[in-house]
């Protein structure tokens, strides 16, 4: 079968639902099979309802008394009904499914799936799953994949184009130990957690090797890179980090001063500065580009949205100016008008502009560097093989120098690992005159609490961030969504609190136009998925809430925490754990007791393991489709060293072994070559 096969050959799958699909990132089979659940439903038997049941997720089967009722909250339609289980007597509310009034009937039995509340005497479900007897004794025992979606895109339907194109698939390649096809239809219908545990495993392997031998062969081709550029130590630069109007940490000095002497060294830079939120590492970057600009060279930092752009674009500015420094700053944005657009590539392009600041839009093809020597880029935005080739035909000056900046806090074993092609720079300390954000992990009755929390927080000036796992309702998860709680919000606080969502499947000028607004103050509560991680500096935002917080990894919880303390006032930082687990709340305590976002890696990496597989996947800032670099850090660990093995026998993956691992590498270069421009 041929991956690259268009998924619209697939019955059922015309051109409406195949741009449903694309949306998501799917175009071709070999995305499909690589479309990984992001969780699955264990259909467990029905229990018998009871208190030591409360905050778990239940089957529970009930018997209506009565048809169900709807009213209107607002623009909401809130369905009601009242039923008899096993245990006692059951109340259930689902919020925006008005059909239900006409598909549950009066003295029927259904499945019930959801977290148990109680609620007075008693038992209750909030917009629970509803089963047939029927349908439920087919899935009862199995574990069913559960698909990320989006709108018009179900679960059935994605489930139904795998099994298409698995059921056709037949890959003997051996990955762990097992056929490549074994692993896939093990990843995507285990039949225990079992099968699922070892294929999972298998693919997470996988993932990481190749992923662990691009980067070595990366790293060999930077150290071949000879530094083309004079640059040399600048006295400028050494009197504005002593008289800037804080002091500079021994860490982030630490830092400069690695950046520094490869810059000025025999080779072209390749170097990772890696720094909890809030550690100070844009001036470590400011720093790095004026010395670059100060002896003639251009420099261009990347980052991920427009806003962030016009940031650090300000930021650049203010010191610039401040310091009566003779280097020109220039903003290139894909929403500029075409005028300014123009003046910024004239300026890039004649060697005007020594520091360009901007997105994505930075290397495209119409951009023309005179002297580019210097590259700043975040984590999402690194550069393989070739894209350091898209840079070196930006300008006829040599292979720039490249310095990542990371704000995800792993331990150092690990970084070593993961960023095989750069060398590390680690800040870990934490500037002191920034107030440490005060945490509280609490369950779901807290909740109308914590909203009259960020209700008078507003009342007082500030914002808040309402963290979500996901984008919108799935139909089988019991887990909060931005769009369903923006509504719910909405209808809860006064109307003269602004709120408004933001997701990662938003058109990027509606997420800026989002983002901008409330960077602006026009918008008080922010609704989002954990699209914020890598977010703008938002000092008003002192309030940060977290629904579901026991589906995330620590390490990612705290990346989210760091969106907020970044202004004088106090800053607070609400987890809602959906959970009655012993385990979870343990777990959740660690941000309880520290701020420390290296500490709390390290606790992440103690607690995790196999058993949390079962979670939401981290999103992270490797974009592993599958891998977790915490759960999973031994199979990491063997990917390395089996990495190692390999190239010590075949440096450049010629022999006729390694011909397929060869030619995988270089389709996932050909891919990252696209992405890139």
């Amino acid at each position: 079968m041929d991956d690259n096969r268009d998924i619209k050959d697939l019955k059922g799958i015309g051109d409406k639902t195949a741009s449903l699909y694309h949306k998501v990132g799917i175009y071709t089979y070999g995305d499909l099979m690589c479309y990984y659940p992001r969780d699955y439903m264990k259909y467990d038997p029905p229990v018998t309802l009871s208190n030591d049941r409360i905050g778990s997720f239940v089957f529970a089967r009930v018997r209506l008394n009565s048809r169900p009722l709807m009213r209107k909250a607002g623009r909401m339609a809130v369905v009601s009904a009242q039923g008899t289980a096993d245990g006692g007597e059951v109340r259930a509310v689902w919020f925006h499914m008005p059909y239900l009034t006409r598909s549950l009937r009066s003295g029927s039995e259904y499945i019930f799936a959801g977290e148990l509340k109680k609620n007075g005497q008693y038992f209750s479900f909030e917009q629970p799953l509803i089963f047939s007897t029927e349908e439920y004794e087919r899935l009862k025992d199995t574990l069913q994949p559960i698909y990320p979606l989006t709108k018009g895109l179900t679960n059935n339907a994605v489930k139904k184009a795998v099994k298409q194109v698995l059921s056709s698939y037949k890959n003997d390649d051996m990955i762990s130990g097992i056929r490549l096809s074994d692993a896939l239809n093990g990843i995507h219908f285990p039949k225990n957690t079992e099968e699922l545990r070892i294929s999972r495993e298998a693919l997470v392997y996988d993932e990481f090797l190749l992923f662990i031998l691009r980067l070595r062969l990366l790293k060999e081709d930077n150290e071949r890179a000879v530094n083309s550029f004079d640059i040399v130590r600048s006295d400028k630069v050494h009197n504005i980090m002593e008289s800037l109007p804080y002091s500079l940490t021994k860490a982030q000095i630490k830092a400069f001063n690695d950046v520094e002497k490869d810059m000025t060294g025999r080779h072209s830079m390749s170097r990772l500065i890696q720094g909890d939120v809030g550690c100070g590492k844009t001036i470590v970057a400011i720093l790095a580009c004026l010395t670059a600009a100060l002896c003639g060279y251009q420099c261009a930092v990347m980052v991920p949205t427009e806003i962030l752009a016009s940031q650090h674009y300000a930021s650049f500015m203010s010191l610039i100016e401040q310091y009566n420094m003779d280097v020109q700053v220039c903003l290139l944005t894909g929403s500029m008008s075409a005028a300014s657009k123009r003046e910024a590539l004239k300026k890039i392009e004649n060697g005007e502009a020594g520091i360009v600041i901007g997105t994505h839009a930075l290397f495209q093809s119409r951009v023309s560097y005179r002297n580019l020597a210097l590259v700043v880029t975040d984590e999402q935005h690194r550069f393989g093989v070739r894209q350091r080739g898209f840079l070196v035909d930006k300008g006829e000056a040599g292979v720039p120098h490249v310095l990542v900046m990371s704000a995800t806090p792993i331990p150092r074993t690990l970084a070593i690992m993961i960023y095989g092609d750069l060398d590390i720079s680690v800040i870990d300390e934490v500037p002191a005159r920034r107030l440490p954000v005060k945490n509280c992990v609490v369950g779901t009755s807290y909740r109308n609490k914590a909203y009259d929390f960020i209700q008078k927080e507003v009342s007082n000036g500030h914002q808040a961030y309402v963290i979500c796992p996901l984008v919108e309702k799935n139909e089988e998860l019991d887990l909060k969504d931005v769009e369903t709680y923006t509504q719910e919000l909405r209808s809860l606080l006064p109307s003269s609190i602004s709120i408004a969502c933001l997701h990662g499947q938003m058109k990027p000028a509606k997420k800026d136009e989002v983002m901008k607004d409330y960077l602006e103050g026009r918008v008080d509560v922010l609704v989002s998925t954990t699209v914020v991680e890598v977010g703008v500096n938002v000092p008003n935002a002192t309030v940060m809430m977290i629904e579901n917080a026991e589906r995330f990894g620590l390490a990612q919880l705290h990346q989210l925490r760091g969106r907020i303390g970044r202004g004088d006032a106090q800053s607070y930082c609400i987890f809602i754990n959906s959970s009655d687990s012993e385990k979870s709340m343990n777990r959740l305590s660690v941000l309880n007791r520290s701020n420390d976002g290296f500490y709390i890696a390290s606790e992440d990496l103690k607690q995790r393991g196999p058993g949390d597989m079962f979670g939401i996947r981290q999103s992270g800032d490797m974009q592993f489709k599958l891998g977790d670099v915490f759960t999973d850090a031994s199979v990491l660990e063997r990917a390395s060293k089996d990495a190692s093995g390999i190239l010590e026998n075949d440096p450049d993956l010629s022999q006729k072994e390694n011909a397929h691992i060869r030619e995988r590498i270089d389709k996932l270069n050909e891919v990252a070559d696209i992405h890139a421009l």
